[in-house]
């Protein structure tokens, strides 16, 4: 019965998150592409591993850039038409990466494909005025899973479309399906007032009189939680930008894998890998239900199994085929937990109106450490391997964010508790107005 009032007071809500989850499953194909088609690029261009290291590092430079501005204007204009752009956006600069026929013009298209790589923020607080907190981990994660379906989609389009058709058409296929989605959105997602669904303001009118200011933005930076899964975020992406986008060359190269033996290997992993966050989504949820440091709890257990998992699984002999694909399988269900908890815990201390600006803030700060990431594996492995690259960058990162992620429980209640009061007194205010 509860159900089915929740649904009745948020219409279009399972239509949107369709909608938001093919543009993440197709944006991230595109998005993703350059892993599996890094060699082939590579010998197009004639280039080092440092040299494509550069081509990803531009593209989350300026993704990091744009971040606090796509920030700014989802909390101040309409979302689902900022969605739309970022989308037509994607099309139209993959179309000219496609085009340059030169490793500088290269580097330069595909630095501009991270301006609507940074455009999530407006999604994921859209999202959160469709969802109540206790549903937000689970369905975060679910969202969540178009990224690694979307890193299988292209895989399958590179390692099948273009091995015989050429890198270039790949492009052209995902820049296309990027102005359509632009138009789907523009059409069918509308937008929701910011906050609607929190209990202590899901019987509050005119929600729209709580505005973005410049003044609740300063005052995350007095919230300590914040400070510390921020910086929990400048490590945590190193390992997935490094495991993305070096992981099909080290297979093909390290461990001698054919396109069939990398496609048996990587498709399993890559689907276990998208149970993972639905399932770490879930798993926050419950525990939240119980602890406040619930989430983070669950962040902290991910990142240290896989940490574990992961240095087990390049440990394994370049001719075990079928053991190092079972640990890489066990290392993929772990590593996504933490993902959902974080951006949930970011939503469970922020106010509605500032959201996008806080997820902007916390990608900015993630872009801005990890961007590197590939740069510096390609550097690492050209002087050494890049299974030791991987290795290392990986297993390091994650031991700091599993210390973050502890620091972060001790402070995290006070924060949460400090959000409800401040959401009670609106609702407070505005039942005496009336």
């Amino acid at each position: 019965m509860e159900k089915k009032v929740k649904t009745a007071m948020v219409p279009r809500a399972r239509s949107t998150f369709w909608i938001m989850f093919f543009f993440m499953l197709i944006h991230q194909a595109d998005k993703l592409l350059i892993g599996p088609l890094t060699t082939q690029i590579m010998e197009t261009f004639n280039i080092t591993r440092t040299q494509m290291g550069a081509v990803t590092t531009g593209a989350l430079i300026v993704g990091a850039i744009c971040y606090p501005l796509w920030g700014w204007l989802y909390d101040r204009y309409s979302r689902p038409k900022l969605l739309s752009l970022a989308s037509f956006i994607w099309g139209t600069t993959t179309w000219l990466n496609a085009i340059v026929p030169t490793y500088p013009l290269f580097l330069i298209t595909r630095a501009g494909t991270g301006i609507d790589d940074s455009s999530y923020p407006g999604l994921y607080s859209l999202i959160a005025d469709y969802f109540p907190p206790q549903k937000r981990g689970k369905i975060y994660g679910f969202l969540q899973v178009a990224q690694p379906l979307g890193y299988l989609l292209g895989m399958i389009l590179a390692l099948l479309w273009g091995a015989s058709h050429g890198w270039r058409s790949v492009f052209y296929l995902t820049g296309s399906l990027g102005v359509v989605m632009s138009l789907v959105i523009f059409l069918f997602v509308k937008d929701r007032p910011r906050g609607s669904t929190e209990p202590e303001l899901s019987s509050v009118e005119h929600l729209e009189k709580y505005k973005f200011n410049w003044k609740e933005v300063k005052g995350l930076f007095k919230k300590k939680s914040l400070i510390i899964l921020f910086l929990q975020g400048f490590i945590g992406v190193f390992p997935w930008n490094v495991i993305t986008y070096w992981i099909f060359d080290y297979l093909k190269t390290e461990r001698a894998y054919t396109d069939q033996q990398t496609m048996l290997t990587m498709v399993p992993a890559v689907l276990i890998l998208a149970v993972g966050y639905p399932l770490g989504g879930a798993l926050g949820d419950r525990l939240f239900k119980k602890t406040p440091k619930g989430r983070v709890i669950v962040g902290a257990a991910g990142v240290a199994i896989g940490a574990i998992l992961l240095w087990i699984t390049m440990k394994v002999p370049l001719d075990n085929h079928l053991l190092f694909g079972i640990m890489l399988c066990a290392t993929a269900l772990f590593i996504p937990f933490a993902s959902p908890n974080v951006l949930s815990s970011f939503y469970d201390v922020t106010e509605p109106e500032i959201r996008s600006t806080t997820n902007a803030a916390q990608n900015f700060v993630e872009t801005a450490g990890s961007a590197l990431a590939p740069l510096l594996a390609g550097i690492i492995a050209d002087r050494s391997s890049l299974g030791n690259a991987i290795l290392l960058i990986c297993t390091i990162s994650w031991a700091l964010c599993f210390a973050f992620f502890i620091f972060a429980g001790k402070y995290i209640p006070k924060d949460i508790a400090d959000l409800r009061k401040t959401l009670k007194d609106r609702a407070a205010s505005q039942a005496v107005a009336k």
